[in-house]
């Protein structure tokens, strides 16, 4: 069932083929127009790169190739093009869509097949969006499944990872996954509160206590209650705090600034750093490293769990358009292709930051690779030497979009790629990729 309508035209010069789709499209609520000749679909195109969401595309047409038209008219108004052809040529297919085509068909098809592809070149189709799922890699599942582990003990948890990795958002998982989840959730920067501020921010102040302290003030560890008390950043905590942290989870309570009463200390820690704490090298308190990675959690960068990349971006693309006016409904293949290429030195958050401009500059309804990587001049694939080479790249990267649209589920994944579980094994492990499920 198609979750948006969209502007579509169909270009096809069948006139059987032709009407039933019009038919179907005008049933599902799109708006649509019908040509059946290549320069027609030019001059229509002419009207602006905003006229059509989508066009459906034969090859084969009286008067030109679908491809020349498509090519033509992404010059001055680039619109995603979803192409149909009975010639199943999938180098041609390769080559549509490294070119900028959204997808591609073969006829002949069922009208479910062709909905489905439709859903997917408008990118609004609501993937399921399960509560604290952190990937579909087999490495962030894994992570996710120790974190639930972990959620029903009270001992601290040390979360580490490159930065911009998901710290933050694996910690607040564990938060909702544990019996606690009403409770508070206090997070702490310790890089970004200045030094000889960051011991009253923790601990609090009673009034008095120092120049400037007019009235009681309750600290981070206070407000935590019995929920989760998140120090990010740990490792830029200053030693002499290290030492009253160490004191704090040995004790279970604390001292205010400028009193001697105790307060007790009854939440959790739990700690993240994109730090080596725990090196010989590190001057971070080594007891203190250890009470504090009593239950560690690694998260690996995000250039290692590429089968997290597109998934991701349909998420985040999805945060975005639902707060933001922006003329973008999704990615388009080649910008996936980019993607997929790029090694993302920022992970999650550098993804998330790139979708975030794109969707707020770009003028089109399909981010194109120029939309997510204006600092790069040119989008060249990887060098391809032979004819395998390039099926492989475009059967992996196949592979990659269908476990990003079932949420890494094996067996819907081969459904839809029309092979058997069995051969989707084989083939991922071929393409060193991996899946939770």
């Amino acid at each position: 069932m198609q979750l948006e309508t969209g502007r579509i035209a169909i270009l096809e010069d069948d006139p059987i083929m032709g009407e039933s789709l019009y038919q179907r499209l005008c049933l599902e609520g799109h708006q649509v127009e019908w040509w059946t000749k290549g320069e027609e679909a030019l001059r229509k195109l002419g009207r602006g790169s905003d006229a059509f969401d989508l066009v459906i595309c034969d090859i084969r047409l009286p008067d030109m190739n679908g491809e020349d038209v498509f090519r033509q008219s992404s010059r001055e108004c680039p619109t995603p093009f979803l192409f149909m052809s009975g010639y199943g040529d999938i180098d041609q297919a390769v080559r549509l869509m490294r070119s900028g085509a959204v997808d591609f068909i073969t006829k002949p098809f069922e009208m479910p097949a062709l909905l489905d592809r439709i859903s997917s070149s408008l990118r609004t189709r609501a993937a399921a969006n399960v509560d604290g799922v952190l990937g579909i890699s087999r490495t962030m599942r894994d992570a996710e499944m120790m974190l639930r582990r972990y959620a029903s003990h009270p001992l601290p948890v040390l979360i580490q990872g490159e930065t911009g990795t998901g710290k933050e958002v694996s910690a607040r998982f564990l938060h909702q996954a544990s019996a606690k989840a009403a409770s508070p959730f206090v997070a702490v920067n310790c890089a970004a509160i200045p030094t000889e501020l960051l011991e009253s921010e923790l601990f609090g102040h009673e009034k008095g206590a120092f120049t400037g302290a007019n009235q009681l003030h309750r600290g981070y560890a206070e407000r935590a209650g019995d929920g989760i008390l998140f120090l990010d950043e740990i490792g830029d905590m200053p030693p002499h705090l290290q030492a009253k942290l160490l004191r704090l989870i040995e004790d279970n309570r604390f001292h205010r600034l400028g009193s001697e009463k105790p307060v007790p200390f009854n939440a959790r820690i739990v700690c993240a750093t994109h730090q080596e704490i725990g090196s010989e090298t590190s001057t971070f308190r080594k007891d203190l490293f250890f009470r504090l990675s009593a239950l560690p959690v690694l998260l690996p960068p995000l250039r290692e769990r590429p089968e997290d990349v597109l998934w991701l971006a349909q998420r985040f693309l999805e945060d975005i358009m639902q707060v933001r006016d922006t003329k973008v409904r999704g990615i388009s293949m080649l910008a996936e292709d980019a993607m997929l290429e790029h090694q993302w030195p920022g992970n999650a958050r550098e993804l998330r930051n790139r979708l975030e401009r794109a969707a707020a500059l770009s003028e089109n309804t399909l981010l194109l690779p120029a939309d997510l990587f204006p600092d790069r001049k040119t989008f060249e694939s990887h060098a391809v030497e032979t004819l395998s080479d390039a099926r492989d790249a475009a059967e992996k990267r196949q592979i990659l979009r269908a476990l990003s649209a079932t949420d890494g589920q094996i067996s819907q994944a081969a459904r839809q790629l029309g092979i058997s579980r069995t051969t989707l094994w084989e083939k991922m492990t071929r393409y060193g990729i991996e899946s939770g499920h």
